[in-house]
């Protein structure tokens, strides 16, 4: 089975961003039997990570975590049209080309549709920066479908988070063969 780390760039516990992690896409991933791991970023040293000290012990724990995981889903609030400035800091402290052989799933929450722009532009180039073998089209959520996926009207944001999901779990799962393939040669 595979292993998928959810790497979550909020800033608080209680955020649309964490509900939509550990309500909908965690159990999404979980359901086939892969294992599941969570990062938040905001639990790491903050003066480590403004410092960019990559070897500090607790982000070296962090990017083996993420060396581990076959799949990944990065996630953020959107703050001022961008990522946060959290999750910027922890992708500068990891390795440059730490994303290679993954499949990467970018998940974003904010207050307007327009921000869902943000996962084309910003983050997939980071994301692409950083080797990402796979990225499946990012998810984006305004905060008011996040708090309320189970209303009715918000049957398409739950059909999005299906759709990504299901994207990274078969992309993953390609990756996990190639790389088994491999191995045996």
């Amino acid at each position: 089975m595979a292993t998928f780390l959810t790497v979550s760039g909020s800033t608080s516990p209680d955020s649309c961003t964490e509900q939509v992690l550990f309500t909908q896409v965690v159990p999404r991933l979980a359901g086939d039997g892969h294992e599941t791991r969570h990062l938040a970023v905001r639990d790491l040293p903050a003066d480590a990570l403004l410092r960019g000290d990559a070897g500090h012990p607790r982000l070296t724990a962090a990017a083996e975590l993420l060396a581990e995981a076959d799949g990944v889903v990065i996630a953020t609030p959107v703050y001022k049209a961008s990522y946060s400035g959290l999750l910027k800091a922890f992708l500068d402290v990891l390795p440059r080309r730490g994303l290679v052989g993954k499949a990467v799933l970018p998940l974003a929450t904010g207050h307007m549709a327009s921000h869902g722009t943000l996962l084309h532009e910003a983050l997939r180039t980071v994301l692409r920066s950083m080797g990402a073998t796979a990225i499946v089209p990012g998810c984006f959520l305004t905060e008011r479908a996040a708090r309320s996926l189970g209303a009715p009207q918000y049957v398409g944001a739950r059909e999005q988070l299906d759709r990504g999901t299901a994207l990274l779990r078969r992309a993953t799962a390609r990756l996990c063969a190639q790389q088994a393939v491999r191995s045996v040669a």
